[in-house]
């Protein structure tokens, strides 16, 4: 009886425990509960941010990067679609054997995307290996073209697929390269910890601006399903990606085409170390040309120099600085052109001795005389006779020297003009000792075709929204100060004139039939910058040239500058310069011209990614009937003119199609531009003998295209000289 009932007591302990127990345990429950409600944040976490984050998604939005257009809307520097190839390796992907979502067969995948891709197909098999839901193919199986894209669909194999992005790209390859610079895509993580890929500005006007080109990436934030779809009827929020802006060039393609074919010509025939020319309007200070060689092309990245010659590079000009040493005296009312001096050495009070490049002289000339003959020892005894240092500083820099332009380029170089003791003044009356940059010496001779106006050089003509076609920015004239009399400006001229066209005078091999090339020829010795003092090689100089044309109606300002030119022979510069301005005669000429009547203009838009019929029957609508289709695809990958181009009715529009058996087309009749402008678009390396329009071909037309082979064409003017 005891027992039972000791054991009756203990159930009922029990009992009590476990009812309080569970009473202990509810009441924590609930207080826990209420701190759950009514706390934003338990043990350190934000219980909002955790819910939002697993029940909402952001997406970015990617703003479109601006495009660089010449000054009649030919596209230089654009983005296009590139893709990166994904292959799918698990087999989970696959629902229905008869419709396989990954790939089923690696080594015959492989052996089908080896020559597409230009790998070996046992590197391929490496990543088709991989113990992975999935693989990319490294550096080679990213920013694939349309092209190889529709080849690799095209062999129907399953559980491949493309991510469609975006890359930069340069239609006219190294056309324009210093100036345009490039821009490349990078990878980043935003600030959700998500990876992408933002396309980035890295030289010249492409990170000049960036920002503006770039553009402001948005967002859309949107409730999710477990699934991570879009809840239906729910709120999102979404901010509009706001596109890159525009940019329009003062640049003349047609004139930097001439500059970049003499550029090229002249490496090929003779060689130097670098070589850059720049062409101005004469009334405006636009720049209508601006190149300098080695290029490079942006699409490639082959780079050997990052240096922008033309705005980065101060060197001692030499002689061409004598145009500014007589303006100097002449505004400061000391010059008299028939003073006479005897010419050849001039020693100076320390005993040095410094001569004309002729040392044995012309005997007793005149000033005048002494410009047209580049004379050293008349530019010192116009100094010493009638100026000083500080008068010529103060010139100098009233003309830009030693200050940057304000161009709108990366890392302008202000040169310097510093000058203090006898022989540095007269050094640099003569330009050596001195260092300045082809932009200022263009920006310098702005007053001769000005009536004395010194004006500011610019590049951008204008910047244009292209959502709203507004435009945000417009370059125009830009007038900084009043340097030079109109006497001053007239007598130069007839200075620069006699240089060019007179008899036995330096500038001689500048001159052209007409007689309307005028300019003042340069040679300076360069530096040695271990040593002190200057090198002394044949090729150890910077020829140079600066010019006007044509004088009776001046339409361009011309700024030449060699370096190093092969054997020290400076009939490079000069080849170079009138081959450029026989084509501009021409080019003018042309311009000049009257249109018929009956011949009517069509700005193009862009058919790239679109179907060919569509684009063919839009360009019949709009009068553009002649048409020619390379290949035989159904999609358009290029076109030439491209976007924005104005044609009229009586001009072709070429059409490059997803065939990838394109044949060679036949060029003959082609200009340069228009030829080399396909064959590069059709993957082709060009090589241009001569100038002009092609007349022949290295590769005869329909024949089977194989990548970077080089074709040959031989050019030659469609006008007789």
């Amino acid at each position: 009886m005891k027992n039972k009932r000791r054991k009756k007591i203990n159930n009922v302990r029990y009992s009590k425990l476990l009812i309080l127990t569970s009473l202990f345990l509810f009441g924590v429950m609930i207080v826990r509960l209420v701190q759950l409600s009514t706390s934003t944040e338990i043990d350190g976490v934000n219980l909002k941010k955790l819910a939002d984050k697993r029940t909402t998604t952001t997406t970015a939005l990617t703003a479109k990067r601006g495009v660089i257009y010449d000054s009649r809307g030919e596209a230089l520097a654009q983005n296009v679609a590139s893709y990166k190839l994904i292959a799918y390796l698990s087999s989970k992907r696959t629902t229905k054997e008869s419709d396989p979502q990954h790939v089923v067969d690696k080594e015959k995948t492989a052996d089908a995307l080896a020559p597409i891709l230009e790998m070996d197909r046992n590197e391929i098999l490496n990543f088709l290996n991989k113990d992975l839901y999935q693989t990319e193919f490294g550096t080679k199986g990213k920013n694939l073209n349309e092209l190889k894209k529709t080849q690799i669909e095209e062999l129907g194999l399953p559980g491949l697929t493309f991510v469609e992005n975006y890359k930069r790209y340069y239609p006219k390859g190294n056309f324009l390269s210093y100036t345009l610079g490039y821009a490349k895509g990078k990878e980043i993580t935003d600030k959700d910890g998500k990876e992408k890929e933002v396309i980035e500005g890295e030289m010249g006007l492409e990170k000049y601006y960036d920002k503006i080109l770039a553009g402001q990436d948005g967002y859309v934030t949107y409730q999710k399903d477990l699934k991570g779809y879009k809840i239906a009827n729910t709120n999102e929020i979404r901010h509009e990606a706001i596109e890159g802006k525009d940019i329009y060039l003062t640049i003349d393609s047609s004139i930097q085409f001439y500059v970049e074919q003499a550029l090229e010509s002249a490496k090929e025939k003779y060689g130097y170390e670098w070589f850059t020319i720049i062409i101005a309007d004469a009334h405006n200070g636009k720049i209508l040309a601006i190149s300098q060689a080695p290029s490079f092309d942006p699409n490639k990245k082959d780079i050997e120099n990052y240096l922008n010659v033309t705005t980065s590079y101060p060197y001692e000009p030499g002689s061409t600085m004598k145009t500014f040493t007589y303006m100097a005296a002449m505004e400061n009312g000391v010059y008299n052109g028939n003073e006479t001096y005897k010419s050849g050495v001039y020693v100076t009070s320390d005993d040095t001795e410094i001569g004309d490049w002729n040392r044995n002289g012309w005997g007793i000339i005149t000033f005048d005389r002494g410009y047209a003959l580049s004379s050293n020892v008349g530019i010192i005894n116009l100094i010493n006779r009638h100026m000083s240092a500080g008068m010529l500083r103060q010139y100098y820099k009233k003309l830009g020297f030693g200050s940057k332009t304000g161009i709108s380029l990366p890392n302008e170089a202000k040169g310097d003009i510093s000058f203090r003791y006898e022989t540095e003044i007269y050094n640099a009356g003569f330009g050596q000792g001195i260092t300045v940059t082809p932009l200022q010496m263009i920006q310098a001779i702005t007053p001769l075709t000005n009536d004395g106006m010194l004006l500011k050089p610019y590049i951008v003509e204008k910047i244009v929204d292209p959502s709203t076609n507004e435009v945000i920015m417009e370059g125009e004239r830009e007038e900084i100060e009043k340097v030079a009399s109109s006497e001053t400006v007239k007598k130069i001229q007839e200075l620069m004139d006699v240089t060019v066209n007179g008899e036995g005078n330096t500038g001689v091999g500048y001159r052209i039939e007409s007689g309307e090339l005028i300019g003042k020829t340069g040679t300076a010795q360069i530096a040695d910058t271990k040593n002190g003092g200057y090198l002394t090689g044949a090729e150890d100089i910077i020829s140079s040239f600066t010019g006007i044309y044509p004088k009776s109606d001046p339409k361009i300002l011309i700024y030449a500058a060699v370096s190093r030119p092969s054997g020290g022979n400076q009939g490079i510069a000069h080849e170079a310069v009138k081959s450029i301005i026989n084509n501009l005669s021409k080019y003018y000429d042309e311009e000049n011209g009257t249109t018929s009547s009956s011949v009517k203009e069509y700005s193009l838009p862009t058919f790239i990614n679109s179907d060919l019929e569509g684009a063919i029957n839009k360009l019949n609508q709009n009068g553009i009937t002649k048409q020619t289709v390379l290949g035989s695809g159904s999609k358009i990958i290029g076109q030439y003119p491209n976007k924005g181009i104005k044609i009229s009715t009586e001009d072709t529009i070429y059409l490059i199609t997803n065939d990838p058996n394109i044949k060679i087309p036949n060029l003959t009749g082609m200009s340069s531009k228009e030829a080399s402008s396909i064959l590069k678009i059709l993957g082709l390396k060009v090589k241009l003998n001569g100038s002009g329009y092609v007349v022949s071909q290295s590769i005869a037309p329909d024949t089977g295209i194989v990548k970077d082979t080089e074709i040959t064409l031989e050019l030659a003017p469609k006008f007789s000289s």
